[in-house]
């Protein structure tokens, strides 16, 4: 039997009924269309599905729908709003830019996100720290130097102390 679920997405409102065996990855591509989502593995092994819930990195894949009713959310769709009142990129996008942390950029939307969280809670994270906090999330393409860098990149940037 559906479940009545309410959340909060990139700033706005959503109501639907799901069923509860739906995925919060699922629910936000094939329900909300928001297919910078991705889905990886499906086994939280990769965190190509990593999204935002209020405000804490999490694995969309390991969460049902119904579990995030409530919750604030923010995906990669909607993450540029959160910085300069969305004038422009989050300093997180603008690092991945700018010290090429990308090739494909499947594993892109869930690094970022990952990192997200990782800057507010440490501001200036060592390279370890950062290497450590996106240990979850598999890139297959960058060797993840270039990712490293552009963590530090916007660490930089938010401090005010980087271009």
């Amino acid at each position: 039997m559906p479940a009545q679920i309410q959340l909060r997405v990139n700033g706005k409102e959503y109501q639907s009924k799901v069923e509860p065996r739906v995925l919060l990855v699922h629910y936000l591509r094939d329900v909300l269309g928001l297919t910078g989502t991705h889905v990886g593995c499906e086994t939280s092994l990769c965190g190509a599905c990593t999204v935002l819930v209020d405000g804490k990195a999490v694995k969309s894949c390991t969460m049902l729908a119904v579990q995030a009713d409530g919750a604030e959310i923010t995906t990669i769709e909607g993450f540029a709003g959160t910085w300069n009142n969305g004038k422009g990129l989050h300093p997180l996008q603008e690092g991945f830019w700018e010290k090429h942390g990308l090739q494909c950029g499947y594993c892109t939307p869930g690094m970022i996100l990952t990192a997200a969280q990782l800057l507010q809670e440490n501001s200036n994270p060592s390279e370890a720290e950062i290497r450590n906090a996106i240990a979850g999330n598999l890139c297959r393409c960058t060797g993840y130097q270039h990712i490293v860098d552009s963590i530090q990149y916007a660490a930089k940037k938010m401090s005010g102390k980087g271009k």
